[in-house]
């Protein structure tokens, strides 16, 4: 009969046909404050499943009545708030990825190595039992397009899974990032982004993995690179297109072997870190004209995350300016005005190629330039075709302000377009500083 304390411990599955294995994670298991049950077969472990619940299952990928897919597929199906990590042969990375596509949690490759297992174990203790009440609050919007990146989001917060987030610029890519750590089992760890086309290609290595003291001139001390900063938590590498391929290289190593060595060091460190990746451009198209590596890009595009453009859902225009309006008047500490009627059809009708940082920016100068109770379209300074001043002809130079943003974003846009999206050789062909691109696109909306 089991104590009061033992019927409060976690229990653990572990389905494996080989009985010195199961035996093996069993005492692992039990080490670690868990109970566990062992189970040879996929019949056998939905026996288990069907009479118990438990904290995580560990299954093997070959078993004799079938595929770790199988018992991964049942356990998403019917059992979403249990954890799954299946433990696949080395090298065959293949079967990983397709369990993790599946809903599996994680997975180990054997020979199983016992730290993994037992970080694997705590980071899918910590799970919350729920999610999704980030993501409706922080993620608006009823279009089909919003929906569907929300429960994508929902979903993967609940995996180990790498996530790759697509989009445009200011469609909200780091905040989907965002949304899936703090929704995940390492909510409270940190989340560490990092803009791979802002950092110089000699500084790389020793900003990703850090570096010993006297490593190299001016290495006074030793520091920590943003991996063993984001050690337990999620690193999200946004823009991550504009590494170089000498970075990719190393930065696939790492993932595999889940060990970083910093500059200057003689032995590796291990490392726990989830990864998020971003970028605006096309990984696939990167990967055919051989500026980003296939591997590395098997690795990061696991599970693809979509942000639509604001183009592609119209009918929240009305309902996320009014939040943003509330937001940014709280922000300043006034009343927040009211969009008039033409404000809101204006604002629906206009391209956004910025996104919803660009309406961000619109709403936030409205609110700074408008007098009274109310905005209208004169305070967005928003030119569509249908709301230019009658004096305004296309092409001409006047009112001067939309003309001189106009030549400004077409000249960032053209140089962006030149460099394929690097950002730093775009402000080398510019004759602008890093800073000062950064700052510009930010203005304009499109970054």
């Amino acid at each position: 009969m089991l104590t009061g304390a033992e019927s409060t411990k976690p229990c653990a599955l572990v389905v494996d046909d080989e009985a010195d294995i199961r035996e093996l994670l069993e005492l692992t298991l039990l080490r670690m404050g868990l109970k566990a049950d062992g189970a040879g077969t996929i019949a056998e472990a939905r026996e288990f499943l069907s009479a118990r619940n438990y904290a995580i299952c560990l299954t093997d990928m070959r078993l004799p009545d079938g595929s770790g897919l199988d018992l991964v597929r049942h356990l998403s199906r019917q059992y979403p708030d249990t954890p799954v990590a299946v433990i696949t042969a080395h090298g065959s990375m293949e079967n990983a990825i397709s369990a993790l596509k599946e809903g599996a949690f994680d997975y180990l490759a054997k020979p199983v190595k016992l730290d993994h297992l037992r970080s694997l174990i705590k980071t899918a203790l910590n799970l919350p039992a729920t999610s999704g009440l980030m993501a409706e609050r922080d993620l608006l919007g009823e279009s089909v397009s919003i929906k569907h990146a929300r429960t994508l989001i929902d979903r993967v917060a609940r995996s180990q899974a790498p996530v790759h987030v697509t989009g445009e610029s200011g469609s909200g890519k780091e905040l989907a990032a965002r949304l899936i750590h703090f929704q995940g089992a390492r909510r409270d760890k940190p989340f560490i982004a990092v803009n791979c086309g802002a950092i110089p290609e000699n500084l790389m290595e020793s900003e990703f993995f850090g570096y010993r003291k006297g490593a190299f001139t001016g290495a006074e001390n030793d520091r920590d690179g943003f991996y063993q900063v984001a050690n337990g938590g999620t690193l999200f590498l946004d823009e991550v297109a504009d590494l170089p391929l000498s970075m990719q290289v190393k930065l696939l190593r790492v993932i595999q072997e889940k060990r970083v060595r910093k500059v200057g060091a003689t032995q590796e460190e291990p490392v726990d870190v989830r990864i998020i990746s971003a970028t605006n451009q096309k990984l696939s198209e990167c990967v055919e004209r051989r500026l980003f590596r296939q591997d590395l890009y098997y690795r990061l595009n696991v599970i693809e995350i979509r942000m639509p453009s604001l183009r592609e859902m119209p009918e929240d225009i009305p309902m996320l300016a009014n939040r943003l309006l509330e937001r940014l008047a709280a922000q300043s500490a006034v009343v927040p005005p009211k969009l008039t009627s033409g404000a809101l059809g204006a604002l629906c009708r206009y391209d956004f190629p910025g996104n919803v940082r660009e309406l961000e920016n619109i709403l936030e100068r409205a609110l700074a330039l408008s007098s009274g109770e109310i905005v209208d379209i004169e305070d967005l300074h928003l030119f569509t075709e249908d709301e230019l001043p009658q004096h305004f002809v296309p092409g001409s130079k006047w009112p001067l302000q939309p003309y001189l943003d106009q030549v400004e974003r077409d000249a960032l846009l053209a140089a962006l377009e030149c460099t394929g999206q690097n950002k730093t050789a775009a402000a080398r062909l510019l004759g602008i500083t890093f800073r000062s691109l950064r700052y510009r696109l930010e203005r304009l909306g499109l970054d």
